[in-house]
């Protein structure tokens, strides 16, 4: 029998949704993550996992030579919030736990698959090229963008990123996010308040080249990140850092409107001021450049948002409000 793969945040969004394609696949898999609340351990107990192994145990097996035997590990698990401030944890929990596991799969020859992110590109001013050149010039706007540029940047620096793969998740929505709090998708919790209060708050604006509502994302459907996620298990001789969106970029109000039509009800959007501890901290504009990943043969459509949101709302939120 084959190793099993492991997937450390395989209780998470992304992470619990990869499993479940894995486990589809056939693929035995051996979860780690850290289960602190009663969503994140319903995305494990769906997932019916035989071998399960919590971050800190997984970190000290890594360190004792103890560590289950695999020849894949996809690294997912990470601390996502934008508005973490405290940089020993972020540095740490983020980017010492990467370099660790990374260390390990290049001596025992494990394919390891990381997840980098979109918050590394900052404002968006130097471009949203993944070409590896590109990677030390970048300036992240928040401190979890950071501890993750930084072990871009020494993956870079030390070779090992030409023997690994990182993927630049951009926006992603979809199933099993809603654990995430305050980090989940505007689509998950703006259901929830148009389902309170018919209507939608969205910031404003503080920037005069972009008007209330159109500030633009690159939003992508967990099903198209978990496939290009997939991908790089499918082609183990790719290696480097990819952008993982859709290279479309599209404003709130078309998210927002997406929505309302989904959930048939007419569309009521109000505009809120933003909280002025972030606003120089946000992004206004995303949109990955997908030239290389294409390049290297990907070659499946990705989802537009209208239907990307409409199979969310009628296949997983309504029912699992109805219950």
């Amino acid at each position: 029998m084959a190793n099993p793969i492991i997937v450390t945040g395989g209780a998470g969004f992304i992470g619990s949704n990869l499993v479940d394609a894995l486990n589809q696949r056939g693929h035995q898999t051996v979860v780690v993550d850290h289960i602190d609340d009663d969503l994140k351990r319903r995305n494990l107990e769906r997932l019916r996992v035989r071998d399960y192994l919590d971050k800190s145990e997984f970190r000290e097996r890594l360190k004792s030579g103890k560590a289950p035997k695999t020849n894949v590990v996809f690294h997912l698990g990470a601390c996502s919030s934008t508005t973490e401030t405290n940089e020993a944890y972020l540095r740490d929990n983020n980017t010492e736990y990467t370099r660790e596991l990374c260390e390990w799969s290049l001596r025992t020859g494990a394919r390891f698959i990381y997840a980098s992110s979109a918050a590394t590109y900052g404002d968006g001013s130097k471009g949203y090229s993944d070409h590896d050149s590109v990677t030390p010039t970048l300036e992240p706007l928040n401190l979890y963008g950071a501890s993750k540029q930084w072990f871009d940047v020494w993956a870079l620096e030390t070779g090992a990123l030409g023997r690994v793969a990182g993927i630049k998740y951009f926006n992603v929505y979809g199933p099993w996010e809603d654990h995430k709090g305050d980090m989940r998708s505007l689509v998950n919790k703006a259901y929830a308040q148009i389902l309170r209060e018919g209507e939608i708050a969205l910031f404003k604006s503080h920037r005069p080249e972009f008007r209330d509502g159109e500030q633009r994302r690159d939003f992508i459907h967990v099903d198209d990140a978990v496939a290009v996620t997939l991908f790089f298990l499918d082609h183990p001789g790719v290696s480097g850092l990819y952008n993982c969106g859709t290279g479309v970029a599209r404003t709130w109000i078309d998210l927002a409107q997406a929505l309302f039509a989904a959930m048939g009800v007419p569309p009521r959007i109000r505009f809120i001021d933003m909280p002025p501890a972030i606003r120089d901290k946000y992004q206004y504009h995303t949109q990955a450049d997908m030239t290389k990943l294409r390049a290297a043969g990907y070659s499946a459509p990705f989802l537009q948002i209208e239907e990307g949101v409409r199979r969310y709302v009628q296949e997983y939120l309504q029912p699992q409000s109805a219950r």
